[in-house]
């Protein structure tokens, strides 16, 4: 197609989910080199050639692809475009390492945390079998040896024709980046799953991994980072484009201090496991991904002095300190 003119504008291509708030979106970075930032879900790919179409792009046409972190809504057409063209693929550098990691060694970890965590021997098994398909579903959407440029916190890195910086922003996932740029006359933040406005984006880290015992002081270094950086505008990967950064992490900071007293409040009226809380939590929401956050807060908790743990049949009680 013919060369885009120097003056780049990002727009943004939104898709429907079945999860809160309804919807994803990915952005495109319109220049002479078009930067995709993050690739929606698989089941979005007709959609996406379409919304292309409507700007004037087909999939081949994408010459750089920019990835905030690998969960499967922001991955899921990286293998799409690689079939239509040779796009330079970027992502944080130690998406190669966990989507390369040994599945049996991971699938191990996964079953003594669910077990420690209180789930039903079935319940352990499926949160094993679910993990280990979401680790390699990612790595045949995102191939470890796909990733071209691989992306470390504190660089800055040219992407085509921007030139993004690279802050740490774990918690929601370990290894999320997101880049702060300059576009045209604006300074903004190609945020992914982090600084979201409708609500604080939830623990989980590495899943039922090993590091969900740092999530909390992970999210918290990660406002912390946030709150550092001067952007006119936030592209995140879920809620509305916005000009409230500030206001966001306050509101983080407000959510997680609330579930940090939610959890302790729970423990003491007698839920002693992740498990328990974790349905507390959920009430009539799915309960599956609130297992990895109780883990968090609790473990937190503990290394806090506000609660004491002990191990009861493979399964870890809490109990206030």
């Amino acid at each position: 197609m013919e060369t885009r003119s120097a003056a780049e504008r990002v727009e943004r291509l939104e898709f429907d989910v079945e999860w809160p708030p309804g919807h994803v979106a990915c952005y495109l970075v319109d220049g002479p080199e078009p930067v995709l930032v993050d690739a929606a879900h698989p089941d979005h790919v007709d959609e996406f050639r379409v919304r292309l179409a409507e700007l004037g792009y087909e999939p081949g046409d994408v010459e750089h692809v920019l990835i905030t972190h690998p969960h499967v809504d922001h991955i899921g057409l990286v293998s799409e475009i690689l079939e239509a063209s040779e796009p330079t693929i970027y992502a944080p550098a130690s998406v190669r390492e966990r989507l390369s990691q040994d599945r049996e060694a991971f699938a191990d970890r996964v079953r003594r945390n669910a077990t420690a965590a209180g789930l039903p021997d079935a319940g352990v098994e499926q949160a094993v079998d679910f993990s280990v398909e979401s680790l390699e579903r990612n790595a045949s959407l995102l191939d470890p040896a796909a990733i071209d440029v691989p992306i470390r916190p504190g660089e800055t890195v040219q992407v085509g024709g921007i030139e993004v910086g690279a802050v740490h922003t774990p918690g929601h996932q370990a290894d999320h980046l997101c880049y702060p740029t300059r576009i045209g006359d604006e300074r903004v933040l190609l945020a992914g799953d982090v600084a979201i406005r409708p609500f604080r984006p939830i623990l989980l880290q590495d899943g039922l991994d090993d590091r969900h015992r740092e999530a909390v002081g992970a999210f918290t270094a990660a406002l912390d980072r946030l709150e550092s950086l001067d952007v006119d505008r936030v592209y995140p990967g879920h809620g509305p484009v916005h000009d409230e950064l500030s206001a966001t992490i306050e509101r983080d900071r407000r959510s997680l201090d609330g579930r940090l007293a939610q959890v302790q409040a729970l423990v003491e009226d007698g839920h002693g496991t992740a498990a328990g809380v974790a349905v507390e939590l959920a009430g009539d929401r799915d309960v599956r991904y609130l297992v990895a956050e109780a883990m968090s807060v609790l473990a937190h908790l503990e290394a806090e002095g506000v609660l004491v743990s002990e191990p009861r049949e493979g399964v870890r009680q809490y109990r206030s300190a």
